[in-house]
């Protein structure tokens, strides 16, 4: 990242923590007070710390894909904020610098650790469908649509979760008002950020369809081209929008004037004059916005080697999918198996939990999950049996019944996974009290719908195509079919990893169906292989979703690895880059270590308050 760039966010941190007062470890849940102090800018600039994937210290920390956003949030913990407040600041930075992954146009879960009850609780920010939706929302003459039709369409556009679950995790547990933790995001709209190699790519990437909305273009196309890498890009737009929902709270969007601008940009996309491309109209209302509320669920939860680990519950599919492979895998002593034995085992409970997931996840507002039995240990083992050490599985794989588990059942009718976006955001917080936060946000295809709110400066999401748009499989009931306000499946999995009460390790990622294997390959490099978190962030990924082919990054495509495997019937195909995970992890020492990514994405921005 360049100077530049740096000085930027750090002049507006600088101006935040003039606004914040330190609150004593006593009142660290204590509600935020209302409003927050007037707007003033940035001050003069500080000196930064490079952008690094890892960082050691006290005082809490901060990891994200970008330092910009991770710097927002260790300011609001220098101060005195909490886990909380620092994760909102972080994501509402993330939606200026990494726009076309989240922001106030998209949804999110988010994974919270309270260290004065040893608690973990969570919140289902996921959008919804419009309450006129029904099965065949993305069917026309009994055909499913285009995909890439239904993306950049006011038919993908779900209710925003993302403002509300703000909201929320402020209310119960943050230390600051909204007001105040959005203050760094907005000076770092207003004055601009240093585009990169990554932006520019992902800019690149959507470059056609972006022309065909002016409000985008005008933002991400500034002078009607390509943002050049180095250059300054600002968002007036979007620093108002903070400014308004710092002023008037999250009601401005879910019963005011910004809500009506995202429905009536939803029921009439802004396209241009001349444009070719068929943009589908939606069907969101105000009453849809109106009836908007977050969840808070119950996490999932399975012990792994005598560690507790907390993941989100339905409507995402994360937490019960890592479950399930952590539970086949435990039967195994990972750290003493080869790597190919390991590679093969890891695959094929990745194999299975797809497999179930894919029969039994959905809204459980609309659907009958049966949660409990799929992280059961007893479920695993009557799957884990199917493994065998010298054949693999093939997919799709037939699900089996959680709750009646019968030993290596094969006898259900199979369903291949439909396709999830794979562009996301993750962060992960922790203070100086041992509050932890895991949060993943999401406005789901890289780009979202690629519909920017006129005047607004946000991007809305494309959430609703993942949704199935028709059942994979005719004869297996999908519980991820499209219905009225109904949340589509999700994949995101923060993580949170206790001993004895207390946070060992907590992570997430972006990357669609492929965060569950990140995350989940992450933890067993980390637990049993025994690699620091950053390496195991690092370590070459692999990726089996009950598909035909498992992908392998290029450092395992190119390893002896592969061939070992195929010669026992695995079947591969590459993928340049698998998730961009994020992890704080607790020392014994008391100290945090943050962790990000070293190389994916331009590589991650791990922080820390007191450096050591």
């Amino acid at each position: 990242m360049s100077n530049a760039r740096r000085l930027t966010v750090l002049g507006a941190a600088a101006a935040l923590a003039g606004s914040l007062v330190a609150v004593p470890a006593a009142a660290q849940s204590a509600p935020p007070q209302p409003g927050g102090a007037p707007h003033s800018g940035p001050a003069a600039p500080a000196a930064a710390p490079a952008k690094t994937p890892v960082a050691i210290g006290s005082g809490g920390a901060v990891s994200s894909v970008d330092a910009d956003a991770s710097a927002a949030g260790i300011a609001v913990l220098k101060k005195g904020g909490n886990a909380v407040d620092a994760a909102v600041a972080t994501a509402a930075a993330l939606g200026v610098t990494e726009p076309y992954s989240a922001g106030v146009g998209g949804g999110g879960y988010f994974v919270y650790y309270d260290a004065r009850s040893r608690t973990v609780r969570t919140l289902d920010g996921r959008e919804t469908a419009p309450r006129s939706a029904g099965k065949d929302l993305f069917l026309e003459n009994g055909k499913p649509i285009p995909f890439d039709d239904a993306v950049t369409s006011g038919l993908s556009v779900g209710t925003p979760g993302t403002p509300a679950t703000w909201d929320t995790a402020l209310r119960k547990w943050g230390s600051r008002s909204l007001g105040q933790v959005l203050r760094p995001a907005q000076d770092l709209a207003e004055h601009g950020f240093t585009v990169d190699e990554t932006f520019r790519r992902q800019t690149a990437d959507n470059e056609a369809r972006f022309r065909d909305f002016p409000a985008t273009a005008a933002i991400f196309l500034p002078g009607g081209k390509l943002p050049a890498v180095g250059s300054q890009l600002k968002n007036p737009d979007l620093a108002r929008t903070y400014g308004e929902l710092a002023r008037k709270g999250v009601g401005a969007l879910y019963r005011g004037k910004l809500g009506q601008d995202i429905v009536r940009t939803v029921q009439r996309p802004p396209v241009r004059p001349g444009a070719t491309r068929q943009v589908r109209p939606g069907d969101l209302t105000v009453k849809d916005l109106r009836a908007y509320r977050v969840r808070g669920e119950a996490p999932t939860h399975t012990t792994y080697r005598g560690l507790d680990v907390y993941g989100m519950g339905p409507s995402s599919s994360g937490g019960t999918s890592v479950a399930e492979a952590l539970n086949i895998l435990s039967k195994s002593d990972i750290s003493r198996l080869s790597e190919k034995q390991y590679l093969h085992r890891y695959i094929e409970a990745s194999r299975i939990a797809f497999a179930d997931r894919g029969r039994w996840v959905g809204d459980p507002a609309y659907e009958k999950v049966p949660t409990k039995g799929l992280t059961s240990q007893r479920f695993a083992d009557s799957r884990a049996c199917l493994i065998k050490d010298d054949a693999a599985l093939t997919s799709p794989l037939a699900p089996g019944d959680p709750r009646h588990p019968k030993r290596c059942d094969t006898g259900g009718q199979a369903a291949p996974t439909t396709y999830e976006g794979e562009n996301t955001t993750h962060l992960t917080v922790a203070d100086k009290w041992g509050n932890v936060v895991a949060y993943t946000l999401t406005i789901e295809q890289t780009g979202g719908s690629g519909i920017v709110v006129p005047g607004r400066g946000f991007l809305l999401n494309n959430e609703l195509t993942d949704f199935s748009f028709a059942p994979a499989n005719p004869a297996v009931h999908d519980p991820n079919l499209p219905g009225p306000g109904k949340r589509p499946r999700s994949s995101i999995s923060p993580t949170i990893v206790l001993r004895d009460g207390r946070p060992v390790v907590a992570l997430g990622s972006p990357g669609g169906a492929t965060i569950i294997t990140t995350v989940l390959q992450t933890l067993v490099n980390h637990l049993d292989r025994g690699m620091p978190l950053v390496d195991a962030i690092a370590a070459p990924r692999a990726s089996q979703r009950n598909a035909a082919a498992t992908e392998l990054e290029p450092a395992l495509w190119n390893s002896p690895l592969r061939g070992q495997l195929e010669a026992i019937g695995q079947v591969f195909k590459e993928n340049p880059e698998i998730g961009a995970a994020t992890g704080v992890q607790r020392l014994p020492d008391g100290r945090w270590l943050a962790a990000a990514e070293k190389v994916r994405r331009g590589g991650g921005s791990a922080m820390v308050v007191h450096r050591s």
